[in-house]
């Protein structure tokens, strides 16, 4: 029986259901902006703090605007650092995806900052986090947390890539997720074009780890055929689009067909 928090959690009955989980990857800040894709249909949304031009107050407004959809709130933080694991967490995140993995150290860090004790270290008095559930009383969301918030790290450096069967096994890492350019750039195979053999062998290894330890394997896509593709090849966790790339292509494509060009 699932937890109130994970009964809430859209992504976590996705992860439990099986089968491929579709999500979006918003870059660009404005609540609005937030429902317009999430009315897409998808299961999560990943709100980039990353790379995105996206703050800290905006990302508190986006994930709660998210959640109010019945979507599920992802934060991207910018770095494996626990106050970005606690600020994105105590927000009401329902899981983090977290960059720039090297170790099996850092990802044994990341989910110590990333659960309460006795499981790890991470502080507790946030009076947001239960707002993007069910409004539950905190101590409802500090004894369901652990077990319904979903930590996600990315392979995506040779370090990592060596170490990717031990990061895989680390207990409280939910999902491997590979983000192919920066892990083409990392091992010497840059995407300029093709998508070098040696990479095509990375991915594959890196998912095939994933599900050897029974953990979900995601990957970050650029196109609808790409999406389809890697749904069919078993990923679980497939990111359709980002928004910023995504408005440039609609209004280039609608504008070339309006001027007949």
């Amino acid at each position: 029986m699932l937890n109130p928090l994970q009964q809430a959690s859209r992504l976590f009955q996705a992860f439990k259901k099986g089968g491929p989980t579709f999500g979006a990857w918003q870059m660009l800040p404005g609540t609005n902006h937030s429902r317009a894709i999430a009315r897409s249909g998808v299961d999560w949304i990943c709100v980039d703090c990353e790379h995105g031009n996206i703050d800290d107050g905006q990302m508190h407004e986006l994930i709660n605007a998210i959640a109010a959809t019945g979507v599920s709130p992802l934060v991207r933080i910018p770095a494996n650092e626990p106050h970005y694991v606690k600020r994105a967490l105590d927000a009401g995140a329902h899981g983090i995806v977290v960059p720039l993995i090297y170790s099996v150290y850092d990802a044994q860090e990341l989910v110590s900052s990333a659960k309460f004790p006795p499981q790890g270290t991470r502080g507790f008095g946030s009076p947001f986090s239960t707002q993007t559930f069910n409004n539950d009383d905190l101590p409802t969301y500090l004894q369901n947390a652990n077990d319904a918030l979903i930590t996600i790290v990315q392979i995506e450096t040779k370090e990592a890539l060596a170490q990717v069967k031990e990061i895989a096994a680390v207990e409280g890492v939910d999902c491997l997720l590979i983000g192919p350019f920066d892990l083409g750039n990392n091992i010497g195979r840059p995407i300029l074009g093709e998508m070098h053999q040696e990479l095509k062998d990375a991915i594959e290894r890196i998912k095939e780890a994933a599900h050897e330890a029974r953990k979900k394997v995601g990957i970050y896509c650029t196109s609808a055929e790409d999406a389809k593709n890697c749904a069919e090849r078993g990923f679980d966790v497939i990111s359709i689009a980002n928004d910023r790339v995504a408005l440039t292509e609609y209004f280039s494509q609608t504008l070339k067909v309006a001027s007949g060009n």
